[in-house]
């Protein structure tokens, strides 16, 4: 062990120099690193050298002698300094107490010492220096520090050491309750009463803890520091602050602290202390930085969501007053910016200042019964709405939830009635329902100007706009419902005057040049959102008034449908606004007016139509018109679901009406399928038709289908893969690709079709009607979407297709096997093996990506349409119809799994359908595994719980295997990709890959964790049900959560840790933070007591011993292993808190158990037995929390290999790191980045696909649909 001398130096002989001669050599090595004129040899000897000396035992003296030594260049002084500080960092614990004495009397010297001529970066690491020392013996064996800090305080006619103390105060504050150094960690319960205490005026303490008891003595003196801190604030107020750059610096350097305190500070103490009125006062000061410190401390005290009512009354009320209204009234207007020439400090000053506002306001939702009467808030809201209309929707927004949440109280929403503040509101939020994302990229409206500066990517402004547009329609509804009259005349007289003055300014519709995005389709769009909110708003208010306004309701309901009717008189020539016109009569129809069957006879009147022809010349006009149409079946569909009772008065007239259009033959499939299925549905959901002739009647509809099932040359088509080939034409697609040699094609775009591909094109589509796929879909998804089980349709579904499922299952699976086999080359036995390469770009899907494809999106499908008749458009028309066959059966399973038993309970489908699904899904593309992957997540959510032991195993345990080995090996490739340099059109597909790929990953591990969701207990006795089928299941017992069913299932458990542990490592810092909370919420699963059974009630289902150990040795091994590289490896920097907190879990819950994670630790570089040993005991007390946990691990790995884990963060592109942020990004506060980010609503019903819309890839738009490509 060490001996410091008298003098402070260690008892050590340097060998072979003395003391002079290693201070010149010291010099020397500094002169070397910093000179540009050395080479890079002798630099990185010099930097050896000097790192060397950290290890000597006279370091800490030849440190001392360096810094504080004024004569040196202050580069001598700051490497002094370093080697002060290695000494306390690392050989802290080696000293006795008389060494560590001798340190701090240095540290306390130099900071004695410390002058106005010293540069700041060395009076901060003095600072710093101090608040190392005082980590690990303030409170024990350092009890006077407190007066030390004072006495420097009070240091005459030195702001210098006034500044120097405010350092260390915000330094020891961040440390103390911020930081993530283990030795805070292992003293923070002291090291935090100890701060409590020295901050908080004495009197203060005695109010709020009477009984508490005092501890050793640290404070010294009873005003306590913030007190102090604001006492000076209010000395630099006073003074010449405008004109002084060092008053203005200390009055900063006081704020930062005032900001770092007021998180934790006992908020009586920040009262007794007079801090808000201080720091509003600052607000006032005409400096930049001042005012933005103080901007930031006030929005740390506004941001603290607990205060009492008294607190409350004392801290926040105060903002309410006119004076303080005004002042921020000034603040708001002067942070304004030219969106053309944007005043970034003014900007951000803008964004901080409202979320400021906001928690103020939110203040009012919750204390609203708090306020002191004759407190007048009027002002404060006027403050607010000035805020939320700002030009900038990204400083509008903090405000414009806090309006949602005013709007919605039950006192205050009433209130602002009667101010014109509820109209200037209704009409923002009207204006800003615009689709500001379909603008053209050179509009200079400010908003949008200022909308692209405030985001990185289109996706990521579409996910912020979609936020925007929520919360403004949560408004709207509420304005609705407290002015209903008033609301309606504005928002349909708004819409009305937008419907006769479209094109006013605007040239008329030209169908040669029309855009899907002109303004008068934009128009039409927001102002019937908005329409459709008061919609919303309307319903609710009726759903409460219905008995008390019944005169009210008719007059609006009156007045909506002369309104309506006037709206059916208009005509339209642009297809895309006759659709959002159509899309809001049914609105009316199926919500306000759903009582009124006359004018939903006249709403079904204009869907049938409003069928214009297509006009193929113009091609963007031509797809506008197919959106239209494609509407009108859907909208067509939703009456029917909604108003079936109405709708089957007149059902003998639509039934003959079908029929003829049918019998005509002008109708193609899909048309053909929507109109009966529009007959089925208003059959199907009618509540006033009994049971037995409901099953008559749709039994007609429902034996055709099933008849199709029963073909025999279906039957023997589907005998053999080769058979499956020819069903669909793509025997004679090989053929045809064989002939054309299309392996020795570069461009396929440029090479038009002859006529035997125009034909071979034309035939494969015609195959896909000949199948019975689409008419299985079509009514099967009308016989489950949103429908309550045991309801009498659902009933009539289970009862149409229980003999229906024996039939189709078997060919429904061979179906999607041989899809599935197409994307696997060897299966294309017609291709000569020279061309089976060309089946991957044959079979690969055409995307665009914001932010990646070149071009936008309207772009990407004119150059798809314009390559219909290339050998493109051939590849693009056998690729959908592969795609047809795979997602149409994907729909038809998903839709049978929503009919319980009836699918579930076959004794023989899980293996044929886990062999399906599964068999050759190695060979599907990134993209399509997604939509297996959201497959399987319905088939896994809609099992029964008696039918999980029977259904779920080989479905799962198949999944998790080929899903690892599927993304594993895409990642590899990625990763061999990366080494390789590629051309910019290559990189611009590597890019698009590795961003599906990342968006595959995710799904996956989303998958995972909503598996294993402690949230979904599943614990409890089901509702009685039919039956089993085939005597599988038993309905009269408990049943595991999904969670511990998975952890107990061997079969299923392993291969699902396998592929998290592999997703560990993957380069993707959304995915690895998912599965590393997954991680830490089932490592105490396999704890020795879960086994017991003396845990939870959960263990009634105890995991097995053997599994459990099994498992345990898994997480000990290659878990462990996985954490601790991804720890070290530089692209994880912000995920290093999770993945030290996953290792301490691991020691804490499994070192008892099992040496295992002991031994993986020991056996690492640089780490000692005896640091492994204290860190699993440090870990292991009782009492600390994750914190704690988790900064005794990062400080015991953080020199692994080399690389401080303090240091990742300063890696940069150089080391071939892929920052996750952008500059945007990284300037942004929690509350705006989170604005940023995508809400999605989780929803049970499928869609046209079969896949629920909110788990569909946002950003990718494919061509499905296109040349009748998709379902």
């Amino acid at each position: 062990m060490a001996t410091l001398m008298s003098n402070g130096a260690a008892g050590t002989e340097v060998p072979g120099a003395a003391s002079g001669d290693i201070l010149l050599k010291i010099h020397d090595a500094l002169k070397i690193v910093h000179s540009p004129y050395s080479t890079n040899q002798s630099r990185q000897e010099a930097q050896a050298f000097l790192e060397e000396v950290k290890n000597l035992n006279e370091a800490p003296s030849h440190g001392f002698t360096l810094a504080s030594d004024k004569v040196q260049a202050p580069i001598i002084r700051h490497y002094g300094l370093s080697l002060l500080e290695h000494v306390v960092k690392h050989r802290w614990a080696e000293y006795g107490s008389e060494q560590r004495v001798f340190l701090r009397g240095w540290i306390l010297q130099l900071s004695e010492n410390v002058s106005k001529d010293d540069p700041p970066y060395l009076r901060s690491k003095i600072a710093q220096l101090w608040v190392e020392i005082a980590k690990r013996c303030w409170a024990a064996d350092w009890m006077d520090m407190d007066f030390l800090l004072v006495r420097l305080w009070e240091v005459q006619d030195s702001p210098v050491h006034k500044e120097f103390v405010l350092q260390i105060l915000e330094i020891l504050s961040d440390e103390i309750f911020n930081g993530e150094d283990a030795v805070v960690a292992i003293r923070e319960g002291v090291l935090s009463k100890a701060c409590v205490e020295i901050f908080t005026p004495a009197s203060v303490l005695t109010e709020s803890f009477p009984n508490r008891q005092t501890g050793p003595g640290v404070r010294f003196a009873d005003e306590g520091w913030i007190s102090r801190v604001t006492q000076l604030t209010r000395e630099c107020l006073n003074g010449d602050l405008e004109r002084s750059e060092d008053i203005r610096a200390c009055a900063v350097r006081a704020l930062a602290v005032l900001n770092s305190v007021i998180p934790w500070a006992i908020p009586k103490a920040i009262h007794a202390a007079d801090c808000r009125p201080v720091i509003c006062n600052c607000l006032a000061i005409p400096s930049v930085p001042v005012q933005k410190a103080a901007l930031e401390a006030l929005h740390s005290l506004y941001s603290r969501s607990t205060l009492t009512n008294d607190e409350f009354i004392d801290l926040v009320v105060p903002m309410y007053q006119p004076d303080l209204v005004h002042l921020c009234k000034q603040l708001f207007e002067w942070s304004t910016v030219d969106a053309q020439d944007i005043d970034d400090d003014k900007y951000q000053f803008a964004k901080r200042f409202s979320e400021m506002i906001s928690c103020i306001g939110n203040y009012l939702d919750r204390k609203f019964a708090s306020i002191p009467p004759g407190t007048n808030i009027q002002g404060f809201l006027e403050l607010l709405l000035s805020v939320v209309q700002s030009q900038s929707l990204v400083v509008s927004i903090p405000v414009l939830v806090t309006w949602t949440r005013l709007l919605n109280h039950r006192a205050l929403g009433p209130a602002a009635t009667h101010t014109p503040i509820v109209a200037a509101l209704l009409g923002l939020c009207s204006s800003r329902l615009l689709r500001y994302e379909s603008l053209p990229e050179d509009n200079e409206d400010p908003t949008y100007v200022l909308l692209v500066e405030d985001t990185d990517t289109i996706p990521e402004r579409h996910a912020f706009l979609g936020n925007y547009r929520r919360y403004s329609m949560q408004i709207i509804e509420s304005i609705v419902q407290l002015k209903l009259s008033d609301s309606f005349s504005y928002i349909l007289g708004q819409a009305e005057n937008a419907l006769k003055t479209l094109y006013d300014g605007q040239p008329p519709l030209n169908p040669s040049n029309y855009s899907k995005t002109a303004m008068p389709t934009l128009r039409v769009d927001a102002h019937a959102t908005v329409v459709e909110a008061a919609l919303k708003g309307y319903v609710k208010w009726r759903s409460t008034h219905q008995a008390q306004e019944e005169q009210t309701i008719a007059n609006i309901e009156g007045h909506f449908e002369t309104w309506c009717n006037q709206v059916l008189e208009m005509k339209f020539e642009d297809p895309l606004i006759r659709k959002r016109i159509l899309q809001l009569l049914v609105a009316f129809s199926t919500t306000a007016l759903d009582a009124n069957a006359n004018f939903m006879l006249r709403v079904l009147e204009h869907i049938l139509m409003t069928w214009p022809a297509l006009q193929p010349d113009y091609r963007v006009f031509n797809d506008a018109i197919r959106d239209l149409q494609t509407e009108s079946m859907v909208e067509l569909q939703r009456l029917a679901s909604k108003m079936p009772d109405h709708l089957l008065g007149v059902y003998d007239q639509l039934e003959a009406k079908v029929k003829e259009m049918i019998a005509s033959g002008t109708l193609d499939e899909k048309r053909q399928i929507a109109y009966q299925s529009f007959l089925f549905i208003i059959i199907h959901r009618a509540t006033c038709i009994d049971p037995a002739t409901r099953i008559a009647r749709l039994t007609t509809f429902i034996e055709p289908v099933k008849e199709r099932w029963k073909d025999t040359s279906l039957n023997q088509a589907l005998g053999s893969f080769d058979g499956f080939c020819q069903l669909m034409g793509l025997d004679k697609a090989q053929q045809y690709l064989t002939r054309h040699q299309i392996h020795e094609v570069g461009d396929w775009g440029s090479t038009e079709l002859d006529a035997e591909g125009l034909a071979l094109q034309s035939e494969l589509e015609q195959r896909q009607t000949m199948l019975p796929l689409r008419l299985t879909k079509s009514f099967l998804t009308y016989s489950v979407e949103k429908l309550e089980k045991d309801s009498p349709p659902y009933l009539a579904s289970c009862t149409l297709w229980q003999d229906g499922f024996p039939l189709i299952l078997p060919e429904l699976l061979k179906f999607l096997s041989y899809a599935h086999a197409c994307h696997d080359p060897k299966n294309w036995s017609i291709l000569p093996a020279e061309m089976k390469s060309v089946v991957g770009r044959v079979l690969t899907d055409r995307f665009w990506q914001a932010g990646i494809s070149e071009g936008s999106k309207d772009d990407f499908y004119a150059r798809v349409l314009d390559k219909k008749n290339t050998l493109e458009g051939l590849a693009s028309s056998i690729r959908g119809s592969v795609r047809f066959v795979r997602e149409t059966c994907y729909a038809i399973i998903y839709c049978m799994s929503r009919l319980d038993v009836q699918f579930y309970g076959f004794t023989e489908l899980p293996g044929p359908l886990a062999n399906a699904l599964f068999a050759d899904s190695f060979s599907l593309s990134a993209h399509q595994v997604i939509n297996l992957l959201n497959l399987v997540r319905f088939l896994v959510d809609h099992c029964p719980l008696e039918l999980r032991d029977h259904f779920l195993p080989p479905i799962l345990a198949t999944c998790f295997q080929q899903m690892d080995t599927k993304i594993s090996s895409e990642w590899e490739k990625l990763g061999r990709q990366e080494e390789v340099q590629a051309a910019a059109e290559e990189l611009t597909e590597e890019m698009k890959a590795e961003s599906i790929l990342r968006q595959l990953t995710y799904s996956a591990v989303i998958m995972v964790a909503d598996f294993l969701d402690p949230a979904k207990t599943g614990v409890a006795v089901p509702p009685p049900r039919k039956p089993p089928v085939n005597g599988v299941g038993d309905t009269n017992k408990k049943h595991p959560s999904l969670r511990r069913f998975c952890l107990m299932n061997s079969a299923i458990v392993v291969p699902l840790l396998l592929f998290c542990s592999h997703a560990i490592r993957m380069h993707d810092g959304r995915c690895c933070g998912v599965v590393l909370r997954v991680f830490r919420s089932i490592v105490p699963e396999f704890h020795a007591k879960r086994e017991s059974g003396q845990g939870a009630p959960l263990d009634d289902f105890l995991i097995p011993s053997d599994t459990a150990s099994e498992i345990r040795e898994f997480i000990s091994t290659e878990v462990l292993k996985a954490a601790i590289s991804s720890l070290h490896d530089p692209y994880f920097v912000e995920s290093q808190k999770e993945l030290g907190s996953l290792i301490a879990s691991i020691l804490v819950h499994y070192c008892p158990l099992t040496p295992t994670p002991r031994n993986i630790l020991t056996s690492l570089p640089n780490i000692k037995q005896e640091d492994v040993d204290q860190a699993i005991e440090y870990v292991s007390r009782p009492g600390l929390n994750s914190r704690q946990q988790r900064a005794i691990i990062l400080d015991l790995l953080k020199d692994l290999k080399g690389v401080s884990i303090s240091e990742m963060g300063k890696l940069n592109k150089s080391l071939g790191v892929r920052p996750d942020r952008s500059s945007k990004k990284s300037n942004r506060s929690k509350m705006a980045q989170e604005f940023m980010t995508l809400v999605i609503n989780s929803t049970d019903g499928a869609s046209n696909t079969g896949v629920p819309a909110s788990r569909k890839s946002p950003d990718l738009e494919g061509v499905a649909g296109m040349f009748n490509e998709g379902g």
